[in-house]
Formats: structure tokens, sequence, C-alpha cells
């Protein structure tokens, strides 16, 4: 009854300044993209400066409700994390999969623990504030790690790490911060550590249980009644998206989990409308990350940042020098991850959203002494993107990380590709590839594949057989859905090798350096955004 009554309060003459001014943050939020790409920072933080450009120091518009915070950012976490899973090849990050996953359970530890001892010797804070502390700060974001690598082309074997990353370690962090935060609140009921680690464990357990029994029941119910409208399908696709979370949810299971396995199963399963899924998918994505962060800029008090400056500092340089990278270590070295490896995925633990929505936990729950927790995180978050995001292309190019070499899926709204079960790829011939003077029949693509477009600078051409390729060119290959990975494989084996690949064995490139094929489905990037 009471939510009935806020609602009616709620007056058309009020609907309409509302409308006006969301119809204008989402249109100078869509132009910040353009700002993003070209300046290289995440377009989190020009979300976030639109909010307090909104707020109460700017606009005048008051929002002071961490309540409502929690609930609106919830909502839009699940809807990031199903546009993540949607839009994720399995491909690309199956070889990634153990690694993350290791990466976002002990490595969580590691640097919870990392940054609670920093948080209670230099803070002076008390131990069950000091870990809460850094089980807030833990989760990353890749959205906002792809949103200054766009540029720049990684191996699929960095991308597949942040991208599955991003999506499993937000449910345990949830977890931790929750039954943290419950233990420092008056009255809470006492757990010992190995009781909690049971607790999280059966939540993760159960909802990756329910996560993939919707996607795989949902999605073969789907494909029976599939409709011919391409949109009521993809609402369909979100739906379920979102029932695996609220199913979760409501069993005490980890919702989040649930709602990116259940989103991964479905954007890999051969489902009608998969191009048209996955835009609907990103645009609900971008939506939900506009409004998380302009939100969260609306409630963050300028007044007040300046005073969690120098704590977010000190704070902040451990996370990033220390904790990150110890957790990465533990966590990478039994896959034996090589060490530029390591040491790019441990700056780039870019921290985004979710540790900003994860500050507002303990204010909801009643966790005394609290308050200045939110700044904090804020002014880290802030801080630290503008240290760390500029410099990740040049950290990546230091470390001999970039892939000269980029393929990547392309998502065409094609009926007749969908029927002849066609896929569209994009090449670039980097500088060092050996496509670099070979002809366009000396590829020897499988039967059923072709080049359909070579586009060299401003010009772009159908190719004949004897066109020679050139540095710097960008192909558009056609091939069938059976005989796409033999594609890939070939334009690998002749980038590397040149025309006589297949012909005459070389030794392949020591594994340190050897870029697996980066397949990707979506560049993520958060601007994009991933998360995603």
């Amino acid at each position: 009854m009471t939510a009935l009554t806020q609602m009616a309060a709620f007056t058309v003459e009020e609907l309409n300044p509302a409308l006006l001014v969301g119809a204008l943050v989402l249109l100078l939020s869509v132009a910040a993209v353009r700002l993003s790409v070209r300046s290289g920072l995440p377009s989190l933080l020009l979300y976030l400066a639109i909010g307090l450009a909104i707020g109460e120091a700017g606009l005048g518009i008051r929002f002071n409700s961490a309540e409502l915070t929690q609930v609106l950012g919830y909502t839009a976490l699940v809807l990031i994390l199903a546009e993540g899973g949607l839009t994720t090849h399995w491909d690309g990050i199956r070889r990634s999969v153990a690694p993350a996953a290791l990466l976002s359970t002990l490595g969580v530890v590691v640097s919870v623990g990392v940054v609670g001892v920093a948080a209670r010797l230099f803070l002076d804070l008390p131990w069950g504030v000091a870990l809460l502390v850094g089980a807030v700060l833990t989760s990353t974001d890749a959205a906002a790690v792809f949103s200054v690598l766009r540029r720049v082309p990684l191996p699929r074997r960095i991308t597949g790490l942040l991208e599955a990353e991003s999506g499993f370690n937000d449910a345990p962090v949830v977890i931790l911060v929750v039954a943290l935060a419950e233990q420092t609140a008056p009255h809470a009921t006492s757990h010992t550590w190995w009781q909690l680690v049971l607790i999280a464990a059966a939540e993760l357990a159960g909802g990756a249980a329910i996560g993939l029994g919707v996607g795989y029941l949902g999605g073969k119910a789907l494909r029976r009644i599939a409709p011919a409208s391409s949109g009521l399908f993809s609402l369909g696709i979100v739906a379920l998206a979102v029932l695996a979370y609220a199913a979760s949810a409501m069993a005490h299971t980890s919702g989040f989990l649930a709602v990116y396995l259940c989103s991964l199963l479905l954007g890999n399963m051969d489902l009608p409308h998969r191009p048209a899924v996955r835009g609907f998918a990103e645009a609900l994505g971008w939506l939900a990350q506009i409004g998380l962060f302009v939100l969260l800029g609306l409630l963050a008090s300028p007044q007040r940042l300046p005073t969690q400056l120098l704590p977010a500092i000190v704070i902040g340089l451990v996370l990033l020098l220390v904790a990150r990278p110890l957790s990465v270590l533990v966590s990478m070295t039994p896959f034996r991850v090589p060490w530029r490896d390591q040491v790019f995925l441990s700056w780039a633990g870019l921290r985004g959203a979710v540790p900003v929505v994860l500050a507002t936990v303990p204010l909801t729950l009643g966790t005394p002494h609290v308050e200045w927790l939110f700044d904090l995180v804020f002014v880290l978050v802030v801080v630290f993107t503008l240290v760390q995001g500029p410099t990740l292309p040049w950290v990546a190019t230091r470390l001999g990380l970039t892939d000269p070499d980029r393929l990547l899926d392309l998502d065409v709204e094609s009926t007749p590709l969908e029927k002849l079960r066609a896929e569209l790829l994009q090449v670039q011939v980097g500088e060092e590839s050996r496509l670099a003077g070979v002809e366009v029949f000396e590829l020897r693509l499988p039967k059923g594949a072709n080049v359909t477009l070579v586009v060299r600078g401003d010009e772009s051409f159908v190719p004949a057989p004897n066109t020679v390729l050139r540095h710097g060119d960008q192909l558009l290959v056609v091939a069938t859905a059976e005989n796409r990975r033999q594609v890939e494989r070939r334009i690998r084996a002749v980038s590397e090798r040149g025309r006589l690949a297949g012909w005459v064995s070389r030794p392949a490139p020591p594994a340190e350096r050897r870029a697996p094929l980066p397949l990707r489905g979506r560049a993520r990037p958060a601007g994009s955004q991933r998360t995603d």
C-alpha cells in the first residue's frame, strides 16, 4: 500500500520534466562515447561526471537514498551481466574459464586479505570493517578495461581472461560483502570462517545449477516456439536471463552467477535471431551502464569527497601494487600463464560500478560508522581509473602483447546469412603479418569460404584471385558455419608462416609470444561495456 501511495504521488506534471532530463542525459551520454574514444578514458568517468553535474552541486537535483541506489544498481548489474553472457563466445573464453574462476575465488580472498590488513594498519579500522573495505573494492570491471582498449588488439587469451573474470567475480564478491556487512551489523549472527566458506560455496553451486538449468530448458522451449519477430524473441531471451536471477535469488543462492551462466549458455546455443538478440542485449547493457553511473554520480556529494582523497590514494596504491598483482600471481601460476600476461592482468584490474554499488550494502544493512565508505570507494574508482585507464594501451604495447592480426566476428542482421548458416569474419593485415605479399588465391581457403571485400585506405574493392594483399588491408571473409574454424586456422597459419604454410613446416613462435586466434563477438569495453 505504501508503494502504491508513493507511485500515486508522482504526477503527469512531474513526469514531463523527468522524461526531458532523462532524454537529454541519454543523448549526452551517447555523445560522450566519442569523447571517451578520443581521450582514452573509460566512459564510466564521463557518466559519473554527468551525474555530479545534474546533482545537488550542479543543477540541484537532490538524491540521497542508498536503498534505492542498491535496488536500481542490482537491476542494472543483472542487465549488464546478461549482456556480457549473451555477447561472449564460449570458444573465446573456454581456455580461460579455469584460471578466471580461480582468480574470482582464491584471488578475491587474497585481495581482500591484503587490503583488509592495509585498511587496519593505515586507517586504524576494526578488523571487520577493514575486511569489508577489502571486499567492496575487490570486484573488477572488464567493461572499463575494454573501453580504453578498443584500438589495442589484444590476444584472445588476455581478453578471454578479462571477460570471464568480470562475469564470474561479481557473484562471490557480493556474497562476501553481504556476509561481512551482516557480521559487523548490530545484533548480527556470528559465523566462523569455515561456515562462511560453506555458505558461499553452496550459494555459488546453487546459482550455477539454476542458471544453467533455466538457460538450457528455456532455450530449448524458445527454439520450439520462436516467433518470427526478432524483437519478440530478443525479449524472451532477456526475460529468461532475468528469470534465472530472480529464481536463484529467491532460493537464497547466487543470482548474479545464475544470470551470467544462463546468458552465456543462451548466447552460445544454436538459436535463431542471434544478431538481433546480441544487438538488443548490447542496447540494454549500455542503458543499464549509463543509468547506473549517472545514478551513482547523483548520490555522491562533492563537498564530502575531498576528505577521502588521501585514504583512497593509500588504499588504492596497496590494491594496485600489492593486492591485485599478488592475487594474479597466486591464481595464474598453476596454469603457467606467461609473466607478461600476469603483469598486464595486474595493471588491468580497473574498478567500475560494482564496488560503488556494493558500498551502499553496509548502509542498507545497518552496519554502524561506515557512512564514509561510499565516498572513499567513489574517489578511489575515479582517481585510479584516471591513472590506469590511459596507460593500458602503452602497457600492452611495452609488454609485446598486441596482436597485429585481428580476426573479429561481424554481426549482421541478415536473414539470408542465418538461413544459409554463413559467417562473416573481418581480418586486418598487421605490420608484421606475412599475409602481406600473398595473393588471394594463395590463401587456399577451405571450400565454401572466400575473400569478398578488401578495404585499403579509403578504397574498397572486390578482390580478384591474383590480388596481392598489403599491410594495413582489411578483409571481409565469408565462410560457412561448418568450416569457420578451418578458415581461422588457415588465415592464422599464412599470417605466421607465409604462403607456403601447410607445405613447408616452420617452428612455431614461442608460446609466450604466440597469440591464439582472438575471436570476439563484441568489443567490451565498457564504455561498453561487460562488462558484457
